[in-house]
């Protein structure tokens, strides 16, 4: 543990430091939420969940993704009191900074930029590949420009533009996932005019399959538990965006309650109906399960229509990625970790360089993705999916350190707009219980590699902060 003094910092003081930063405030509640499921409503969901539903069974599945909405309700509780206490850009960052030291600071900002960073390129080269199915005469690279252009001037206009763009982007996959629901769930009941053929399972009898209901015992569950907290990542861009928001006490425990409900209906319901339509041991990775539940009701054009929206989600997440590393090396610029070019705004309060800066991370491990061997965009990817839960630990531990740190230098607890409930404890679950998914991942062969990369990353990051930060930053302490 770092030594260094965990600072509380007053609601009021957070609000200033936005101010002074000349990022604006342009966000309202609905477009937190919209940032938030954006990031969420990916392929995890959209192509992965197929796998899941193999190897944990119909009722596996469930469970798991009712522990992973369970994890992001506790790492959420976390977020919102911390999101007010300190509503900045770039949130994540200063949370640890100010609540556990300014190595831990720095080490998480890097994890979550590199995360995203990661991600967009791997968003740009899957919604390429994609549209080869209509335009197969075109190089996927030609399409992950236009993305990447695309999705760039999206983020370069305004944040209230891009919160505006990704309002719409999550639009289009949350109406996917309704339709799923509805349309599936008629179809469960009997009601399937459309279908041609007549063989339809009725409600859950898919459920009780020729093994039982967990055909691969329990530990299949547990181990696809793991793979689920990955899927829920993403709900924490709230607090990147805390900055950007107007009335952050008010939007934002608004925007969490409506994004941890919305999260846990439209996952677990749109898995349900999946894991009831479809035989387990019939669904996998080589096609989406949208697409199959679709077909299964008769719908005309259900794989273009799917596919249309598999790209849609992809480019959502990865503009919800692009928005996020923007506000991360802003905001370790605004602290001194970074170069101060990062910190410079354009006349609309845009990090233009952060921006660019981001972006061409983005292209980079896209190129990574096409011309080095496997084994290293590999490593990239697991790197990001260690990053996310590390995030997450950062969060419930910054809570905690807060709120206790907030109490000794005599807060009232009850005079704050949003507090965590049942504290300490739910921080201590919160972190534990990705603890322990970082544990399993060791028993997991095909995870294993994010143990491998992510680790040392880390210790590089704290490493690089002591030698090149270290003594400034334990002489210099940020007033309350």
């Amino acid at each position: 543990m770092e030594t260094s003094t965990p600072v509380p910092l007053r609601p009021e003081r957070g609000a200033s430091l936005s101010a002074e930063s000349g990022l604006r405030r342009s966000m309202g509640p609905r477009h937190l939420v919209m940032i938030a499921m954006g990031g969420v409503i990916g392929s995890g969901l959209f192509l992965s969940s197929g796998y899941t539903i193999s190897q944990a069974g119909p009722l596996g599945a469930v469970i798991a993704y009712l522990v992973g909405a369970f994890v992001v309700y506790l790492v959420m509780a976390c977020l919102g009191e911390l999101a007010i206490a300190y509503p900045v850009s770039g949130a994540f960052h200063i949370y640890a900074a100010r609540s556990i030291g300014p190595a831990t600071g720095f080490t998480t900002a890097w994890l979550y930029w590199l995360c995203w960073a990661v991600a967009i390129g791997s968003e740009f080269t899957a919604s390429g590949l994609l549209m080869q199915r209509w335009f197969p005469g075109v190089d996927v690279w030609v399409w992950c420009l236009v993305f990447a252009a695309t999705l760039f001037g999206l983020n370069a206009v305004s944040s209230r533009f891009f919160g505006e763009s990704e309002f719409w982007f999550a639009i289009v996959k949350v109406g996917a996932i309704i339709a799923l629901i509805v349309l599936g769930g008629a179809a469960l009941l009997g009601f399937h005019p459309l279908s041609e053929t007549g063989n339809h399972p009725f409600l859950f009898e898919n459920f009780n399959t020729d093994g039982g209901l967990f055909p691969n015992g329990f530990t299949g569950v547990l181990v696809t538990a793991l793979a689920v907290f990955y899927a829920f990542s993403g709900s924490e861009l709230i607090g990147v965006a805390a900055g950007e928001t107007k009335d952050p006490a008010t939007s934002i425990p608004k925007a969490m309650r409506s994004t941890v409900i919305r999260l846990l209906v439209f996952f677990v319901g749109a898995i349900a109906v999946i894991a009831a339509t479809i035989p387990y041991q019939e669904v996998g990775l080589d096609e989406s399960p949208f697409v199959t539940v679709f077909t299964a009701t008769g719908l005309p054009f259900a794989a273009d229509i799917m596919n249309f929206v598999i790209i849609t989600a992809l480019l959502s997440a990865g503009n919800s990625g692009l928005f996020s590393c923007a506000r991360m090396l802003y905001s370790l610029a605004d602290e001194g970790h970074a170069p101060q070019a990062l910190k410079k705004l354009t006349r609309r309060g845009i990090p233009m360089i952060a921006l660019s800066v981001s972006m061409l991370g983005g292209l980079a491990s896209l190129i990574s993705s096409v011309v080095a061997p496997e084994t290293v965009y590999l490593a990239l990817v697991s790197v990001a999916g260690f990053a996310v839960v590390g995030v997450w630990m950062s969060i419930a531990a910054s809570h905690f350190f807060h709120r206790r740190s907030f109490v000794r230098n005599g807060g009232d607890v009850a005079g704050l707009s949003y507090r965590a409930p049942f504290f300490p404890l739910v921080p201590i679950l919160a972190f534990t219980l990705c603890l322990v998914s970082l544990v399993g991942i060791a028993l997991d062969p095909t995870q294993v590699a994010a143990l491998y990369f992510g680790i040392p990353f880390v210790a590089a990051c704290y490493v690089y902060f002591h030698f090149r930060y270290g003594r400034r930053a334990r002489t210099h302490v940020p007033a309350a």
